[in-house]
């Protein structure tokens, strides 16, 4: 497989084509950010663990009988993913009540919800990423009412799979966004990444004196390093995919 021209640069990713038109080549960077790119700050060594970590997730999902666009690991920061027409959504799924939906209902941070509450964002910067429900998507020509269903369907079936995942690991899943987006031949697969750059993680391992983040929190608040956090939940992962009989190619 040879590296081709860069096609995109995120806030946290590099993606490059490659000579296949199916398959692009992702590269992890050490830049972290905050409040849309506001805050920011290179870390070193935080590319590589969210290769890593992404990695171990989406190969403990598809065990779970959630598929998704990656396919293997090239080096330490770099890896393969499925070529998708990406849907311009965030897709959010909350089991906790944090950040900005604590502040918007006025709830305290780490009320249980009833149900775990899925939420839509449009991906646009100009506008800061706003809100939007299902309705508007279908208006908009976003998506399909039937692209629609099996969007959230998926984003469910992956709250069920991470909400086991990290259980196993001592790890409460608060919520977390992902993306989706469309092959070729028109299948909807879970897409980009999920990380503790995606994901808020409280550890429960820690005793009861408060809240323990393992996730990006600790950065958008000034709470502390990353790097500790990041490396715990690798381990962590790591040694749940060995015990699951998932090969580990790192």
């Amino acid at each position: 497989m040879e590296k081709l021209e860069l096609l995109y640069q995120g806030k946290a990713k590099k993606m490059y084509a490659t000579d296949d038109p199916d398959v692009l080549w992702v590269e992890y960077t050490n830049q972290a950010t905050a409040f849309n790119g506001e805050k920011k700050e290179r870390i070193a060594g935080k590319g590589s663990l969210n290769n890593r970590i992404t990695t171990l997730i989406f190969e403990l999902l598809k065990a779970r009988g959630v598929d998704s666009h990656f396919i293997g690991l090239v080096s330490e920061t770099e890896q393969l993913v499925r070529n998708m027409d990406m849907f311009p959504l965030e897709i959010i799924m909350r089991n906790t009540a944090a950040g900005s939906f604590a502040k918007r209902y006025g709830v305290e941070e780490g009320a249980s919800l009833d149900k775990p509450i899925l939420e839509f964002c449009y991906k646009s910067d100009p506008l800061n990423d706003p809100f939007i429900n299902g309705d508007v998507i279908v208006a908009l020509g976003l998506a399909t009412e039937e692209e629609l269903a099996e969007i959230s369907r998926i984003a469910r079936a992956v709250n069920d799979g991470l909400t086991d995942i990290f259980s196993r690991i001592g790890v409460r899943l608060v919520d977390f966004k992902i993306e989706e987006g469309k092959t070729r031949d028109g299948v909807i697969l879970l897409a980009d990444e999920i990380t503790p750059d995606t994901c808020r993680l409280w550890d429960l391992r820690g005793g009861d004196d408060g809240i323990a983040h393992l996730d990006k929190d600790l950065f958008r608040r000034g709470l502390g390093s990353i790097i500790p956090a990041y490396e715990e939940i690798h381990i962590r992962l790591a040694g749940l995919a060995r015990s699951e009989g998932i090969a580990i190619d790192e």
